[in-house]
């Protein structure tokens, strides 16, 4: 009896000890299974944002190349549309353009069209282009928006093609819109799907939700997809998936955890992984507790295998970073708040002098031993602790330029980079150095010649200048004869002897016109002439006002101060509308490139002075990066660019700057720039223009007063210096018929000697061809300015002639002659100016006398 009950109490003991084991056992089951759970979601996650920040990855790899290209097309096209290129013209450009892009896209990757001048010009026309309302289009809207900038739209349905699309557009200037169609089934992943964990399934949709991607077993229709992609965009937006175990009901009833990377164009990529593919066979655990110390092995067994799995695919990811570690020799994570640095990689030299990790500023002082003596003191203040922060805090990710750093006996060219991410440590960034000589070699070669072509083309510009001003004189002489004989042959029509004569010598002067065009045809491949501008009366003020409107948004959008201050006394002025909005457009949008959130740009415009040619002096500054001195002397040469230690590559083909002083100089203005690194830019341009009647209509009436006399040119008397016989002859005609006295004369030799035989105030005018034998018109003015008698500096000089290039004007100017009418001639427009020159001259004698 006492044995049973020691048997039983021993029973009783182990049927304890086996219940608390029990119990312990449970708990550890029930615990590890929780802890197993945990972490396979968390693996699970780990894995699912890297496979789908690796996916995101790849498309926004294929949107920068399309930006890119869009962004060489824009420039390409710009100078298309400054050189004067029509919709034709730019339409074969793009179909050849388009050509390209296939061979480096693959066919039908993209579509490019532009709207240029208010048409619409396509590398493939569509039936209806010439009615399609363009402006309502969102990417034309947005593009215009944002100049200079490349927009995406999301997804949405072609009219055209019926197909999803999405369209990248760049406006160039106010007039012009480039954009590309591109078509999300050419995206292209290097990364398989095949990597993708068991009935994984990865979604690509833009900001709205648009489905551009799908590689998934859910067998049901697009609309069903769409609909379940939208409302995981959803709960994206709203945060509700972003806890490690946070998962979704699929439309086939299985609960899936969800992993997301956001593009920076607002597009998502989606990885969903079932929970069963993530958990396993871990829910069998409850099965039955007699199973539990084997089936916490099996468990471990597959926590162990699953571990090694994404253990391997974690590989992979590190195997990829450490393929872009690889472009750079050397990488150190700087911690600025502490002053100290962690050598990640460094050259054979740094590894020498230098422990793993230590003060930055001795890095720093050791660094200096190896750069070139022209970079060193620039690099140590562009990557100093203080400037590091003051990048930081402007929110400057990748900040750096080039440099020339000794490799033992040889100097090479480096590029240096200070990346910095919210992902690091706080007050850490890094930074990152890599060879980059071939490639500057590369460049500088090709900015040589560049530079040699440029000398080229401008050797052969003056020649053309010279061909073209000959050339003109040259045609405009007959021109002059056969338009104003004809006029003399009508009003002869009743004698047909003077009307034959008239007619002869009609012949004449067309044969020669003609020969001068088949000359003219010879030189059909040199390039076109000057550019033309169209003067009309505007509202200086106003111009600057509809110049900088489109900034003022871009600056509030971007956080920086904008101003404008505009202090005219005559704001009426004729000048050419779309050249001064090129010119503020092109000084702005630099401006906005090179500034951060914070930074002030002003615009202030300023009348000089009160002529009939004011000077007006427009100032657009900056309080930016700024530019090196050593970059200032070639910022107005075709091509240059600023790129040492700068924020960003700088993009584009800089052609803005030569523009902007092309267009200043060919309006007779002059342009000036001022810029210190990290203090900002200064551009100044003086612009000398012809202030309007509208802006002088009160003052002119106070000075003339109302109602003067009308004046006539009866009786005048004209001396004319034309070394043409047929010229001669239609001017006498024409001037006689005018009532006036005419004096001839056969070169400037002739007319000099005509007007110093003459007495004190006899010629009223002086008619002054310039080409002319034994003497030219402007000697023979300039001779004539120099005589020693009252009237000589008076006497009213007109150049006739058919020199009319910008060069020519200013010759007869600098020559003292007083206006300039161009063959072939108009003689009201002649009449007019002698009249009113007449006029002048006598209103400041009686001024002089009285």
């Amino acid at each position: 009896m006492e044995r049973r009950k020691r048997r039983h109490r021993e029973l009783l003991r182990r049927l304890r000890v086996d219940l608390v084991v029990s119990l312990i056992l449970i708990l550890i089951g029930l615990a590890s299974y929780q802890t197993i759970r945990t972490v396979l979601l968390r693996n699970a996650q780990d894995l699912g944002d890297s496979l789908a920040a690796n996916y995101a990855g790849e498309v926004d790899n294929d949107l920068q190349v399309y930006e890119t290209l869009l962004v060489f097309a824009g420039d390409a096209l710009e100078s298309q549309v400054v050189s004067g290129a029509g919709t034709g013209e730019i339409s074969a450009w793009l179909q050849r353009y388009y050509a390209r892009l296939q061979s480096i896209l693959g066919a039908g990757a993209v579509d490019p069209y532009a709207v240029v001048g208010g048409q619409i010009a396509a590398a493939n026309p569509w039936e209806g282009d010439e009615t399609y309302d363009y402006a309502r289009a969102e990417w034309y809207g947005r593009a215009m928006a944002a100049p200079g900038e490349v927009v995406f739209t999301d997804v949405y349905l072609d009219a055209i093609y019926q197909r999803a699309v999405v369209t990248l557009a760049l406006a160039c200037d106010d007039e012009t819109v480039i954009a590309f169609d591109i078509f999300p089934e050419n995206f292209h992943f290097q990364t398989t799907m095949a990597e993708l964990p068991e009935s994984a399934s990865f979604f690509l949709c833009d900001g709205l939700g648009t489905l551009i991607y799908a590689q998934s077993d859910l067998g049901r229709p697009e609309k069903e997809v769409q609909a379940y992609v939208c409302g995981l965009r959803d709960q994206i937006r709203s945060g509700a998936l972003d806890a490690y175990d946070a998962s979704v009901t699929d439309l086939d009833g299985e609960q899936r955890g969800i992993y997301y990377y956001e593009l920076p164009n607002g597009w998502l990529s989606i990885v969903t992984v079932p929970f069963t593919s993530i958990l396993g066979d871990l829910r069998a655990f409850t099965a039955g507790f007699l199973g539990v110390f084997l089936l916490v092995f099996l468990l471990f067994a597959v926590f162990t295998w699953r571990e090694v799995k994404v253990n391997a695919k974690m590989e992979r990811t590190n195997e990829t970073v450490r393929v872009l570690g690889n472009s750079y020799y050397a990488l150190y994570r700087v911690d600025f708040g502490q002053g100290t640095y962690e050598m990640i990689k460094g050259s054979d030299y740094m590894r020498r002098r230098m422990p793993p990790a230590g003060r930055y500023e001795d890095l720093l002082q050791v660094m200096q031993e190896v750069i070139d003596d022209d970079s060193r003191g620039e690099y140590v203040e562009s990557f100093s602790i203080p400037n590091i922060h003051r990048l930081v805090a402007h929110k400057i990710r990748d900040f750096g330029g080039d440099f020339r750093r000794r490799f033992g006996a040889e100097y090479r060219w480096v590029s240096v980079r200070v990346l910095f991410d919210e992902s690091l440590a706080p007050e850490e960034v890094v930074l990152c150095f890599r060879e980059v000589d071939q490639e500057k070699q590369h460049q500088l070669q090709e900015r040589k010649l560049l530079e040699d072509s440029l000398r080229a083309a401008r050797q052969s510009e003056a020649s053309k200048q010279a061909f073209f001003s000959n050339m003109s004189h040259d045609m405009r002489t007959p021109l002059n004869a056969i338009i104003n004989l004809s006029g003399l042959a009508e009003a002869s029509a009743e004698d047909p002897e003077k009307t034959r004569a008239y007619l002869r010598k009609i012949d004449v002067s067309s044969r020669q016109l003609l020969q001068l065009i088949n000359d003219i045809l010879d030189m059909s491949r040199m390039e076109q002439g000057r550019m033309l501008f169209n003067d009309q009366e505007l509202d200086l003020a106003e111009c600057m006002e509809e110049c900088v409107s489109p900034f003022r948004a871009q600056a509030e959008k971007e956080g920086k101060e904008f101003q404008l201050q505009c202090d005219l006394q005559c704001r009426w002025v004729m000048a050419d509308r779309l050249r001064i909005s090129q010119i503020m457009n092109n000084l702005l949008s630099n401006a906005f490139k090179f500034t951060a959130p914070g930074d002030l740009i002003s615009v202030a415009v300023v009348q000089l002075d009160q002529q009939e040619y004011a000077k007006y002096r427009i100032v657009v500054s900056d309080t930016g990066i700024g530019m090196s001195q050593e970059f200032l002397p070639h910022l107005f040469e075709p091509y240059a660019r600023e790129t040492r230690f700068s924020a960003k590559p700088t993009l584009g083909t800089g052609l803005g700057m030569p523009i902007v002083k092309n267009l200043v100089e060919q309006m007779e203005g002059h342009v000036y720039v001022e810029s210190e690194q990290g203090k900002g830019t200064t551009f100044t341009i003086v612009l000398p223009l012809l202030t309007a009647p509208r802006g002088q209509e009160e003052g002119g009436a106070r000075s003339h007063g109302q109602g003067a006399p009308s004046f006539h040119l009866s009786g005048k008397r004209v001396l004319l210096a034309e070394d043409n016989e047929i010229n001669m002859e239609v001017a006498t005609e024409l001037l006689s018929a005018a009532g006036l006295e005419l004096t001839q004369a056969w070169n400037g030799r002739e007319a000099l000697d005509a007007f110093r035989a003459s007495e004190p105030f006899w010629f009223d005018v002086v008619l002054m061809d310039m080409q002319m034998p034994e003497m030219d018109g402007c000697e023979a003015a300039r001779r004539i300015r120099r005589l020693r008698r009252p009237d000589a500096r008076t006497v009213p000089i007109i150049a006739v002639t058919a020199n009319t290039f910008a060069e020519d004007i200013a010759a007869t100017e600098e020559a003292g002659m007083d206006a300039h009418i161009s063959k072939p001639i108009d003689f009201s427009d002649l009449c007019r100016t002698m009249e009113r020159l007449i006029r002048e001259r006598r209103q400041t004698q009686g001024g002089e006398t009285g």
